[in-house]
């Protein structure tokens, strides 16, 4: 298939694809499917091997967010009945975070709900962040916490933070109908001052909640031009009680393709397989790892995932190896300028250079987390379904699985041990 050959190429070289290229992954048929799979796999092959990256979340203060972003169970006006609880101790989150250290996680991702954090939050979550890091020798710490006024992102730096995350979510355009408490240009003012400030930008996207493949395309283009490192890809889970609650859109090889867009066009960035894998990828997770090189360990904010177990067994079931304390994440090129940019407080290649271009190498507020939303790892913004009957079988590609959805009972903020 021309198309895909001429996407590999340029993957391989870190160059963009036109939107028309783009758009026309998201159009391949399901006969075409593992083709496109197969294309995608060599670009995350030449830059990240057969390694997957885990990262674990810790849920810092759970509900009561004054934002209204539709996706999310901790939303203003939220009937979700999901755990709410106010800030953690640093020696509770950093207890938390070692159930997922334990577990093989490489990453901790700290989530707080809110439109943004205070300085007084700032200075809590700078001790939560040393605390962990004392506990945990090499582990990455990557906050989310907001929108951030000017110098928070320093003092989170100087804490210890290595990366921050802060989602666009969807594109520019159609940010308003999703959001209405704060804007898509709030959401990347963020992200360029956790770039200015030297930390590693962690900020993805949400598929499934009405949008068209020309959103899609639009919102990862703009994720380039931002230079994420890390681009976590949600799938909406639509739970009572939000105005998105009947938006059922995705199938498993929709989500597939998607993953292979972000791929072909952040070609040498994390791809992180991110909320809602579980509902709507399925038994097709582990194809999925042949795309993404990162996922998120065992449960999420509001709700539970797959136990640690079953993420591990997945990943040695399908030939691929759980990424080491010790080993780069990054490749060399983005490393190196990640590195340089940590040393000057700069954004390092700058936004301009965009998620793997950088030129040629020759050799999350988060305010309103939910992650199927805007946090580091998914709210999973999954809130308690109705009771269901068990999908029939011969049921439509699009039959809403509310049987897979479950409010986090456990881990951080209750005295149940997580499934990491």
């Amino acid at each position: 298939m021309d198309l895909l050959n001429t996407l590999v190429e340029k993957g391989l070289r870190r160059e963009l694809p036109t939107r028309e290229e783009a758009l026309a992954v998201l159009a391949t048929s399901d006969d075409e499917l593992l083709d496109v799979v197969a294309a995608a796999g060599k670009v995350r092959r030449q830059w990240f091997g057969r390694r997957v990256k885990l990262n674990y979340l810790v849920n810092l203060k759970s509900g009561l967010c004054p934002e209204d972003c539709s996706y999310c169970s901790q939303r203003l006006g939220s009937k979700a009945e999901i755990l709410k609880y106010t800030w953690l101790k640093p020696d509770e989150a950093s207890q938390a975070a070692a159930a997922g250290v334990a577990g093989g996680a490489k990453r901790v991702c700290l989530v707080a709900s809110g439109r943004g954090p205070t300085d007084r939050d700032v200075e809590r979550v700078g001790r939560t962040i040393e605390a962990i890091k004392e506990q945990n020798e090499g582990v990455e710490v990557c906050a989310c916490l907001g929108l951030l006024s000017d110098g928070q992102a320093e003092r989170l730096k100087d804490a210890g933070a290595d990366a921050y995350n802060h989602n666009l979510n969807t594109s520019e355009a159609t940010y308003e109908g999703i959001t209405k408490t704060h804007t898509y240009a709030d959401r990347v003012d963020t992200v360029q001052k956790a770039h200015a400030a030297g930390l590693s930008a962690c900020s993805g996207l949400i598929a499934g909640m009405g949008e068209t493949d020309e959103d899609l395309v639009d919102v990862v283009y703009a994720l380039r031009e931002l230079d994420s490192d890390s681009v976590p890809v949600n799938f909406l889970i639509p739970f009572e009680g939000t105005p998105l609650a009947k938006e059922w859109n995705l199938t498993p090889q929709r989500c597939l393709r998607i993953l292979a867009m972000v791929r072909f066009v952040c070609p040498d960035v994390e791809v992180r397989i991110a909320g809602g894998r579980e509902v709507h990828l399925r038994s097709m997770q582990p194809l999925a790892l042949n795309i993404a090189n990162s996922i998120f360990l065992g449960d999420y904010l509001t709700s539970e995932g797959q136990a640690g177990q079953a993420d591990l067994d997945m990943i040695a079931d399908a030939g691929f190896e759980v990424e080491g304390a010790g080993t780069t994440t990054l490749p060399k090129h983005r490393a190196d300028a990640l590195a340089a940019a940590g040393a000057t407080g700069g954004c390092g290649s700058g936004a301009s250079a965009g998620c793997g271009s950088h030129g040629s190498d020759e050799g999350a507020g988060c305010g309103a987390h939910a992650e199927a939303g805007g946090g580091c790892g998914p709210c999973g913004g999954h809130a308690v379904p109705a009771p269901a009957e068990a999908p029939e079988a011969g049921a439509g590609p699009n039959q809403a699985r509310t049987d897979l959805v479950a409010v986090r009972r456990r881990g951080a903020g209750t005295d149940l041990a997580p499934n990491a």
